[in-house]
């Protein structure tokens, strides 16, 4: 991390925001990884997506969410939507609430960006669900898997 920017109030606020919704390890990463030419980037998200505008008293984080999900589902941003479907359910949204929010994206955003962000939102539990297996451990905020039902039978 650049130390410069450790001091800035704005940058101290989105950076606990951020850590707290996408984890603390993800943005590490992403910090680490920064250098000249995308430092500029990471110090602007921080700023202004995580502490000017995620910081904001106006919505909770879990309607922050669903308005994420919708407008990345949107805009077919597969990377950017796999990493806040999980960070939907570290808001507080379930397994059930996260696949309604997509569905509810098939009228407006159109079939087939739903489809694909359906997908991933499966790719994503089913990542969780073998991490969880293998640790042998649960969190609180990672619902379980639905049970089977005539709907998703396959």
């Amino acid at each position: 991390m650049r130390p410069a920017f450790t001091k800035d109030p704005l940058f101290k606020k989105g950076l606990k925001i951020r850590k707290e919704v996408v984890g603390a390890e993800y943005v590490e990463r992403r910090l680490a990884a920064a250098n000249e030419y995308t430092w500029p980037f990471e110090e602007f998200a921080t700023k202004v997506a995580w502490g000017m505008v995620w910081g904001r008293p106006g919505l909770p984080r879990k309607v922050r969410s669903y308005l994420n999900l919708a407008a990345l589902t949107a805009m077919n941003m597969r990377h950017e939507l796999k990493l806040h479907v999980r960070s939907a359910l570290r808001n507080g949204l379930t397994r059930k609430e996260i696949s309604e929010a997509l569905l509810h994206c098939a009228v407006y955003a159109g079939v087939p960006k739903a489809l694909d962000a359906l997908r991933l939102m499966q790719e994503v539990f089913e990542e969780m669900d073998a991490a969880k297996n293998k640790n042998g451990n649960r969190t609180a905020k990672t619902p379980s898997t639905p049970r089977k039902t005539k709907w998703n039978r396959r």
